[in-house]
């Protein structure tokens, strides 16, 4: 868990940017996860020197040369302010003409097919990378700040990334949203990853739902990391993430590794475009928070997917997709807005017949429009089902999540109200032979709803449409009675007012 010693010193790092001159969220996290890297490159390059002078052997494929030694973070760290930024913005010409920064973008390249996989998965994605700290000073504070912030083990790395993440709440990029990792790790918990599972996330932005899958399997499973089979498909086959933007992608794939996932697939496409038609029934488990409320043009959509679900919307255009990438008794829980629900045009209803009448529906789980504030209020639902290819929709479950553990206005304050236990507890044995749901009515929480009165509702997903409210009888007066009653009162106030007129003359 993340210490209040290390927020504090990311809160003055973050200061330090700001204060400087870079305002924007995402460049501040983008500069700080390069100076991360730089970092991370060293201490990599570090421990192998140090098991190669123990044990003996040659060093494979080094980050750097012994002539690039100044390039190295435990070197330049140690100049003036000055000349470290001129190792930044000068080309050195002993060192072929390059500067810390455009020897780091070029490690990319050398790094695809290295021995070094967990320099690799980041270096990939360095093209379009831009240094963008101004001044030495800025660059000195910020160096010196990293260096002192101690990141000896993976939980301690990761919660720190996760720390600095969580301060981009107030920026929403590109329609997407930050999905609250508490609402990550509830789905998580539902969907429950297995030893084998192939996981993919096609709009990963900053890998969440990766990282949390990662999270959940080390919380819960610590004995797998036992079996070399495991370790290999973990750090190489398991976590697949597609995101077009080269910014998110870096940010990802740093998240991903201070996390301990090595070496992660990242995707770097549009996943609704031809581009990315080879992804077909490859994963087992999809978890997702796709853009809201996008449109695109039906020339830059996939064909596949408009025989699916013929739309130009992206939230309706991620679900065929989903379809499509799962593997035959595939599971997926993913974040919809609630227009997904219950919408009348064709597209919605033919999306939403596909889950129920093809595939197998298992619950929905509407959530209070406040989950994603301060930077939206869209009310949202997370889905989960099944890709099994057949009518395999029994029983729907629906939960009604009122609360989720913070207050549902912009200031996001923790609160004790949070059904978000209570939703993973009934979930997980919703299907029990003795499980209290069968049993219970639609006026409280959670119930099922059969397939057939789905149906019959044009396939309505909105939780309204099913939950019966209960109106408490209210007993009022009768009109001669209440009439009484305001008689009675007039002339309380008559007799007072004489009593006091007659005060008043005495």
């Amino acid at each position: 868990m993340i210490t209040g010693e290390i927020k504090s010193q990311v809160d003055r790092i973050w200061e330090a940017f700001w204060t400087g001159g870079i305002s924007n969220p995402l460049t501040v996290i983008e500069q700080f996860t390069y100076l991360l890297f730089l970092r991370r490159l060293d201490e990599v390059q570090l421990r192998e020197e140090a098991k190669i002078n123990l044990i003996g052997g040659e060093l494979k494929n080094p980050s750097y040369t012994p002539e690039q030694a100044i390039f190295r973070w435990s070197k330049f760290s140690e100049l003036d302010p000055e000349s470290m930024f001129a190792l930044f913005t000068q080309p050195q010409a002993k060192i072929d003409n390059l500067t810390v920064f455009e020897h780091m973008k070029q490690l990319g390249e050398r790094k695809k097919e290295a021995d070094s996989p967990e320099v690799g998965i980041f270096a990939q994605f360095m093209q379009g990378a831009t240094f963008m700290i101004q001044t030495p000073r800025l660059l000195d504070q910020v160096v010196q700040m990293i260096a002192a912030i101690k990141m000896d083990d993976r939980d301690t790395k990761g919660d720190l990334y996760e720390y600095l993440l969580s301060k981009i709440a107030t920026a929403k990029l590109n329609g997407q949203f930050r999905t609250p990792r508490h609402i990550i790790r509830m789905m998580v918990e539902m969907m429950q990853p297995t030893q084998t599972d192939t996981i993919c996330d096609p709009s990963c932005g900053s890998a969440g739902f990766l990282v949390g899958a990662g999270e959940y399997i080390h919380t819960h499973h610590k004995d797998w990391f036992h079996d070399k089979t495991f370790n290999a498909h973990y750090n190489q086959d398991m976590f697949t993430g597609i995101e077009f933007d080269q910014t998110m992608l870096r940010i990802g794939a740093m998240n991903l590794q201070l996390h301990g996932i090595e070496s992660p697939k990242l995707i770097a496409k549009d996943a609704l475009s031809e581009a990315n038609a080879d992804q077909r029934e490859l994963y087992s488990l999809i978890l997702a928070n796709p853009p809201f409320k996008g449109s695109l043009d039906y020339d830059s959509v996939e064909s596949s997917l408009l025989n699916t679900v013929k739309t130009k919307k992206t939230e309706l255009l991620f679900l065929a997709l989903i379809l499509r990438m799962l593997k035959i008794g595939g599971r997926c829980a993913v974040i919809v807005p609630d227009g997904v629900l219950f919408g009348a045009f064709n597209a919605h209803k033919q999306l939403r017949e596909q889950l129920l009448a093809h595939n197998k529906l298992d619950a929905v789980i509407s959530m209070p429009s406040g989950v994603f504030k301060p930077y939206a209020g869209v009310s949202t639902a997370v889905l989960i089902f099944t890709k099994t290819g057949s009518a395999d929709t029994d029983n729907v479950w629906f939960y009604d999540m009122q609360a989720d553990g913070y207050s549902l206005d912009d200031k996001r304050a923790v609160v004790s109200e949070d059904n978000i236990p209570d939703i993973i507890s009934r979930f997980k044995t919703r299907l029990d032979a003795n499980s209290a749901e069968v049993t219970r009515t639609r006026t409280e929480q959670s119930f099922f709803v059969p397939y057939a009165e789905i149906k019959a509702n044009d396939w309505d997903l909105s939780i309204n449409r099913y939950r019966q409210v209960v109106y408490e009888t209210v007993e009022h007066a009768k009109p001669a009675d209440i009439i009484a009653q305001i008689e009675k009162l007039d002339a309380e106030r008559t007799q007072a007012l004489t009593v006091l007129k007659g005060l008043l003359n005495a």
